[in-house]
C-alpha cells in the first residue's frame, strides 16, 4: 500500500491483542485530561507513533480513544457474559459438560474423574485476573492511520467514512433500493443513477444541517433531513383566478431557519416562486392555444 501511494485508516477495539498492550501502557494518562478532550464525539484521545508490523518500512500513527459511555456499556456486556456462564455452570453442577475454551478462559473448573466417562462438574472459581484485565480495556478503541494527523483529525476522517457507508446502506430503506422492480438493464441503470444523485443531494442536506447545528450549538427537532424536508414541503403554490401560480402563504420562522442552512431566505423563495409561476403560466397558455388549433 505504501509503494502504491495508498493511505489507510484502521479501527481496532481496545480489547484486541494488537493494541491491548498499547492501551494498558498509556491507560490513565489522558482519559481525564481536558487537553485531550474531543467534545464533538465526547471522547478523549491521544496519538502514539510506532510500527504496526515489523516488516513496515515506516511508523504508523496509533490514536487511542476513551469513552465513558462506551466503558459502561462494554463493562455491562462483560458482566452479563460472566453471569450467563455462571448460570450455565449452576444448571450443570454434578453433570458432564463439554470442553469450552470460553468458559475455561474466565473460570477454573474442578472436575471429578476428569477425562473419564463419569466425570462431573463439582465447583468453579473465577479467574479474577483475566476478568479484571478485560474490564480494564472497556471503553477504549484505537484508530491506526498511515499519515501523520492528530487524534481529532483521525476520528473526524473515520466518522466521515462511517457516515458515507451508512448513507449507502440506507439507500435500501429510504430510496427503495431493496427491490428495484424494473425489467431490463437499461431501466435498472437509469433508476440506480437517479438514486445515486438523490443520495448525493440528501447527503448535502445532511451536511448543511449538521454544520448549522454545530455552529449554533442548538439542535432543534426540525434540523434532521426527514423533518426538514417535511417542513419545506409545506411551501405550496396555488393557482389564482387569473391563471397565475403564487406562493400559498408566507414562509414560516421554522422554514426560514432551515433555508438559512442552505444560504437561502424568504426573498429567494418569493423570487423562485414568481419565476416558476411565469413558467407555468406560459405552459398553460401554450397548451390552451394548441388545444384551440
Amino acid at each position: 500500500m505504501d509503494h502504491h501511494g495508498y493511505s489507510f485508516v484502521i479501527m481496532v477495539k481496545g480489547m484486541k491483542d494488537l493494541v491491548s498492550e498499547l492501551v494498558l501502557k498509556h491507560r490513565g494518562s489522558f482519559e481525564q485530561s481536558r487537553a485531550n478532550s474531543i467534545r464533538s464525539y465526547k471522547v478523549n484521545g491521544m496519538t502514539v507513533k510506532m510500527q504496526l508490523f515489523h516488516s513496515d518500512e515506516k511508523d504508523r500513527y496509533f490514536h487511542i480513544y476513551y469513552n465513558d459511555r462506551k466503558h459502561a456499556a462494554e463493562r455491562e456486556n462483560v458482566e452479563r457474559k460472566i453471569d450467563r456462564i455462571v448460570e450455565f455452570l449452576e444448571k450443570n453442577r454434578g453433570k458432564k459438560i463439554p470442553p469450552s475454551p470460553n468458559i475455561e478462559k474466565y473460570f477454573k473448573l474442578e472436575i471429578y474423574n476428569k477425562g473419564k466417562e463419569d466425570e462431573r462438574l463439582l465447583a468453579w472459581r473465577e479467574r479474577t485476573d483475566v476478568i479484571d484485565g478485560e474490564i480494564a480495556l472497556c471503553g477504549y478503541f484505537v484508530l491506526i492511520t498511515s499519515e501523520s494527523m492528530t487524534a481529532e483529525e483521525a476520528i473526524n476522517l473515520y466518522k466521515s467514512r462511517d457516515v458515507s457507508e451508512k448513507l449507502f446502506r440506507g439507500d435500501k430503506s429510504y430510496m427503495g433500493a431493496r427491490a428495484e422492480r424494473v425489467y431490463g438493464n437499461e431501466s435498472l441503470e437509469t433508476k440506480l443513477f437517479i438514486e445515486f444523485i438523490a443520495l448525493i443531494i440528501r447527503n448535502k442536506i445532511y451536511t448543511c444541517l449538521k454544520d448549522e447545528v454545530k455552529e449554533s450549538g442548538q439542535k432543534e427537532n426540525y434540523m434532521t433531513v426527514p423533518a426538514a424536508l417535511k417542513e419545506l414541503e409545506k411551501i405550496d403554490m396555488i393557482k389564482s383566478s387569473d391563471n397565475t401560480y403564487r406562493i400559498d402563504h408566507a414562509v414560516s420562522a421554522t422554514q426560514k431557519a432551515i433555508l438559512k442552512t442552505f444560504g437561502m431566505n424568504a426573498a429567494d423563495i418569493k423570487t423562485l416562486g414568481r419565476a416558476l409561476g411565469e413558467d407555468l403560466k406560459n405552459v398553460t397558455v401554450k397548451a390552451n392555444a394548441e388545444r384551440e388549433d
